[in-house]
Order: C-alpha cells, then structure tokens, then sequence
C-alpha cells in the first residue's frame, strides 16, 4: 500500500504567505513587533518581523535593490544582532511600502519636566 504524503508547508513559508496576503495584518504585525526595539534585550524581535515583512513583499533580494544595499547587508542588518542605521531602516520600510510613525509613549509623563511656551515672536521662551 502506497501512500503518498502532502506537501508541508513550514511555519514561516505560511507566516510569509499569510503577510502577503493580508496587508493590514502585515502593518499590525510589523508595528507590534516594532515595539520591542524599546527594549535592548528583545530588540531581534523587530528586525525578524521586519526580515519576513520584507520576504513577504518582494523578497530580501528585491527589497535590498530598492532599498539601495546588498542583499548580503540586508540580511545581516535585519539578523537577531543587527543594527540597522535610520537610513536603512527608511530604505527598507519604503521598499515595502511602509514608513516611520511616532506615537507617544504610554507610560512617559504627558508634559516634561521643563516645559516652553512658544513665544509668539518665534523664539523659545522658557
């Protein structure tokens, strides 16, 4: 008796299929995983998500041409010890057709310490 098996499909080729196929889910995964760059023990986390983002649109090749590096940098800079520059960072996120967005921090205090009141003149006033 024969049997024949069915093709398995690994967790990140299905990660990466689910990623193309859906671009909400794939800014909602890039953002929650981007979270973690905050934090400098957990900071491979968002470069990973960033890597399979960028498989999924266009593939690591692709996305390093348009970004402007060598598909061998890109691969080390979005590793688990990569540090990518700002630089790279906007060249791979437009690449993908995604950019940089700021949102404050829930826990940081809502006015600093030293707060300045914008003079109507245009200078600082403190």
């Amino acid at each position: 008796m024969s049997k024949k098996l069915k093709a398995a499909v690994s967790h990140y080729g299905r990660e990466v299929a689910e990623l193309r196929a859906d671009r909400e889910l794939a800014v909602e995964y890039l953002k929650a995983a981007m979270e973690s760059l905050d934090n400098p023990d957990d900071r491979a986390a968002g470069l990973l998500a960033l890597r399979t983002v960028a498989e999924a649109y266009g593939g690591l090749g692709a996305v390093a041409a348009e970004a402007g590096i060598s598909r061998e940098s890109l691969y080390r800079t979005l590793s688990a010890k990569g540090n990518p520059t700002l630089k790279t960072l906007l060249a791979v996120l437009k690449a993908v057709g995604m950019k940089l967005s700021v949102e404050p921090d829930q826990h940081a205090a809502a006015k600093p310490e030293k707060y300045f009141e914008p003079d109507p003149n245009g200078t600082r006033a403190g």
